[in-house]
């Protein structure tokens, strides 16, 4: 049987490193980098009498009914096709190829690493929030708001003042083809003078929580890795670690979660129906643990490059070729 790794052409060496305990465990990895569908992969889905579903790429060909096992992983849809094209008809190009891709990954038989509602609902933020309340682990005081006031009096209630994020990951481009990322940023005196953006893009306001040590937990089934970093030895990470990430790669250590912390984070996990999750957590000075929020597709490469503490790629594949948790 195969094992089908759905994701893109750039995704980074979580890929390779994956497929290949995938082929230790003697078992087949198809690659589909969804940037390349229509333009160079092919897909032919058959249904009616009989049910049949073939990707084509290459030399490369796989009918899906030989796939025992999907990893959900990363979708570019319709990346490669030209911009030069018709707005309106590039756009409407790629909504039908992610009609077309997601239907067909839903439709799939066997196990999945995750089904793409699980990750859908896990990726809402203030339902992650609740969930994790619910449960019982400690989270910020948060607002997310397009009114100037409400902002305003948050950041009188909050005596550590408060930081901004978006609950979407996106992107501005500036002329130069650079990219602007919104990470978590501190609200000044001065921001708070000058929020009328907000009558165009609602935004999400915490309290300031102060760290002693950043967490990154990573479940892959029932198996949990920890690491921590310090982030605040650096000036331009005190806020939001990935600012300074290239710099802080060599800084993550092995961390032991509290055992109540870990059942929780399962707990977590089992109510969104997840078998992974990359989880952010922050450890106060007076010791208390902070949960931020879960990714369903979150990163965990630069772990693995720069410590043997964490095998998660080996994780991942035995639960792709065991189909089990």
């Amino acid at each position: 049987m195969t094992v089908l790794i759905v994701t893109f052409s750039k995704d980074n060496d979580s890929i390779p490193l994956v497929i290949k305990e995938i082929e230790a465990n003697k078992e087949k990895a198809f690659r589909f980098d969804t940037d390349k569908y229509p333009t160079e992969v092919k897909l032919d889905i058959y249904s009616g009498d009989t049910e049949q579903v073939i990707i084509t790429d290459g030399e490369q060909k796989l009918d899906l009914s030989e796939v025992s096992s999907v990893w959900y992983r990363r979708m570019r849809y319709g990346q490669k096709i030209p911009n030069s094209m018709d707005k309106q008809y590039r756009d409407a190009s790629i909504n039908e190829c992610r009609a077309t891709l997601r239907g067909m990954i839903a439709s799939l038989q066997g196990f999945h690493l995750d089904k793409m509602f699980n990750v859908d609902r896990a990726n809402n933020k203030q339902l992650q929030l609740q969930a994790a309340r619910e449960i019982g682990l400690l989270t910020p005081r948060t607002l997310t708001s397009n009114n100037l006031e409400t902002v305003k009096q948050f950041a009188q209630e909050c005596q550590q003042g408060i930081v901004t994020k978006m609950l979407s990951s996106f992107a501005i481009y500036d002329v130069q083809g650079r990219e602007n990322v919104v990470f978590t940023t501190p609200v000044t005196n001065d921001d708070l003078e000058n929020l009328e953006g907000l009558h165009f893009c609602p935004m999400t306001f915490q309290e300031n929580v102060p760290k002693a040590l950043e967490l990154r937990t990573t479940i892959v089934g029932h198996r949990i890795f920890t690491a921590a970093v310090d982030s605040q030895i650096l000036a331009g990470s005190t806020y939001d670690w990935r600012l300074e990430g290239m710099a802080l790669l060599k800084n993550w250590q092995p961390y032991n979660l509290p055992e109540d912390m870990e059942k929780k984070l399962l707990k977590l996990m089992n109510y969104f129906g997840l078998n992974y999750g990359a989880i952010d957590i922050i450890v106060t000075p007076d010791n208390r643990y902070i949960f931020l929020e879960i990714n369903p597709v979150g990163e965990f490469f630069w772990l693995e490059k720069y410590s043997p503490n964490y095998p998660i790629s080996q994780a991942i594949a035995e639960v792709l070729v065991t189909n089990k948790n």
